[in-house]
C-alpha cells in the first residue's frame, strides 16, 4: 500500500506561498520597440480611448511627458474640463492650507523653491533675508532706474513675482500661528 504524501497547503501558517504556483508566470513586455522591460504602466493610445499602451516606468514617462490632455477640445470644451479638473482636486488645493501638499518636508513648495532661486537665496532663507534681497536686486532693475529697458523689466517683474509667492506664503504660515 502506497503511503500518501502530505500536501504543503495544511496547517498555519501555511508552507507555501499564498500565490505560489508551479506554472510559469506571463510578464507582459514593454510595447516601445526594442524595450525588453516589464511593461506594468498603463497609457491611454488616443483622448476618450479605453484602448493603452502598456511602457515601462521610464517609457511611460516619457510618453506622458509629451501627453497634451486636451488636445483635440475647442477653448469651451477645455474650460469646462479644465474647470471640471479643478473641482475634483478642490480637497487636495484645501489640504495645502494645512500643509498636507507639497513637497519634501512641507517646509518649501516648488514653487516657493524656483522664487527663491529666482532672487539668489538658499532654501532656508527667513523672510527678514528675502525681503533683504528683493530690495536689493529690484532697485537695481527698477524701470525708473532702468527707463526703456525691456530685459529689466522682464527681471523686476519675475523679481516682483518671487517676492509676492513668497509673501503669500509668509502670511499663510504667521496665520496658522
Amino acid at each position: 500500500m502506497a503511503r500518501a504524501r502530505r500536501s504543503n497547503d495544511w496547517g498555519f501558517p501555511r508552507w507555501r506561498g499564498y500565490e505560489a504556483t508551479r506554472e510559469a508566470t506571463n510578464v507582459r513586455i514593454c510595447d516601445r520597440a526594442g524595450c525588453n522591460e516589464p511593461g506594468d504602466c498603463p497609457a491611454p493610445k488616443a483622448p476618450n480611448s479605453n484602448e493603452r499602451w502598456y511602457f515601462c516606468q521610464k517609457h511611460a514617462a516619457e510618453y506622458n511627458s509629451k501627453w497634451d490632455y486636451f488636445e483635440g477640445l475647442d477653448k469651451a470644451e477645455k474650460e469646462e474640463r479644465a474647470k471640471a479638473e479643478r473641482q475634483t482636486s478642490a480637497g487636495y488645493a484645501e489640504a495645502s492650507h494645512y500643509g498636507w501638499a507639497g513637497s519634501g518636508d512641507g517646509s518649501r513648495s516648488a514653487d516657493e523653491m524656483r522664487a527663491l532661486e529666482a532672487l539668489g537665496l538658499e532654501a532656508d532663507a527667513e523672510f527678514a533675508d528675502i525681503k533683504k534681497a528683493y530690495r536689493a536686486r529690484a532697485k537695481e532693475v527698477h524701470p525708473d532706474v532702468k527707463p526703456g529697458d525691456e530685459d529689466a523689466a522682464k527681471e523686476f517683474q519675475k523679481l516682483h513675482l518671487a517676492y509676492e509667492v513668497l509673501k503669500a506664503t509668509e502670511e499663510r504660515r504667521e496665520w496658522r500661528g
